[in-house]
């Protein structure tokens, strides 16, 4: 059976639901400047520059972009691991919020982790940041713990969150 993520499949490896609707694609170095205005957009301590072509080198790292009318609107970073799937990142464009563009984000992610035999998503979440994890619960992710000082910019505290699922 066709899953979600392969009916959307484009033709370029991205994703698209309808012409004017959003479309997926991998994240490329060039991207990283559209990224850096949602991410300074999302975030009082926003990652820098430098960091996201760092992540976006690692072997294990994989990202979906979204864009709207070919503008960037939003984009998850992540970890494919053995067995389990670290969500490193995500945010969308406080523009275009609350039009499901994050959930199909993680919805995606989720299908890939199913599809390389994950039992697990995981990720962390500021303990401030009540309307993210209302999303994450939304999915079917729980709070497993608390990483005390997580943040090592203001030091606050990290919700570890955990998507498990029998494959």
């Amino acid at each position: 059976m066709e899953t979600f993520a392969e009916k959307l499949r484009g033709r370029h490896g991205g994703f698209s639901a309808a012409p004017g609707a959003v479309h997926f694609r991998q994240i490329h170095a060039p991207d990283v400047d559209e990224i850096m205005t949602i991410e300074q957009a999302s975030f009082a301590f926003p990652w820098s520059p430098r960091f996201f072509l760092q992540e976006l080198r690692v072997p294990c790292a994989r990202s979906l972009l979204a864009l709207l009318g070919g503008k960037a609107v939003g984009y998850i970073i992540y970890w494919l691991l053995p067995g389990e799937v670290d969500i490193h990142n995500l945010a969308v464009h406080p523009a275009h919020r609350r039009q499901g563009i994050a959930t199909s984000l993680l919805r995606q992610v989720i299908e890939e982790a199913k599809r390389n035999a994950s039992t697990r998503v995981t990720l962390e979440v500021r303990k401030s940041n009540e309307a993210a994890q209302r999303l994450y619960h939304s999915l079917g992710f729980e709070a497993r713990g608390i990483r005390q000082g997580y943040y090592s910019d203001d030091g606050e505290d990290a919700l570890a969150m955990i998507l498990e699922f029998d494959i």
